[in-house]
């Protein structure tokens, strides 16, 4: 199922085209909305999610299931912030087109631990 959720904790299950594109037409700055896709055959966090930056750009990221398949862009287009929501909403293999995708997975790995003695059990 598809849930999508703003920053003010509306939630619409099962959005439909008009509805993520008046929720996305409605971001102000500092402002978010996620899509998720929450299925019990699918592992992991599965969503896309756009924030409207302090200076109105987009910057728009998503994860496939797991951390290291975390990756974010930039734009000032509305209008491609949208067609990718909606692609990747339905599905479509090709709503990654059009922007520079970065790995940004380091940004959620775990700390290093700084213990170099090993650990007595």
């Amino acid at each position: 199922m598809l849930i999508a959720t703003n920053s003010r904790s509306h939630v619409v299950k099962r959005p439909s085209k008009p509805a993520i594109g008046t929720m996305l037409a409605n971001l102000r700055r500092g402002m978010h909305l996620v899509l998720e896709r929450q299925d019990e055959d699918l592992q992991g966090d599965w969503y896309i999610q756009v924030l409207m930056r302090h200076n109105n750009t987009y910057q728009l990221e998503y994860r496939d299931g797991a951390a290291a398949e975390h990756y974010q862009t930039q734009t000032v287009s509305q209008e491609k912030v949208l067609k990718a929501l909606l692609g990747w909403a339905a599905n479509k293999p090709d709503w990654r087109e059009g922007f520079m995708w970065n790995n940004i997975s380091s940004m959620f790995e775990p700390p290093a631990s700084d213990a170099t003695e090993p650990s007595t059990a």
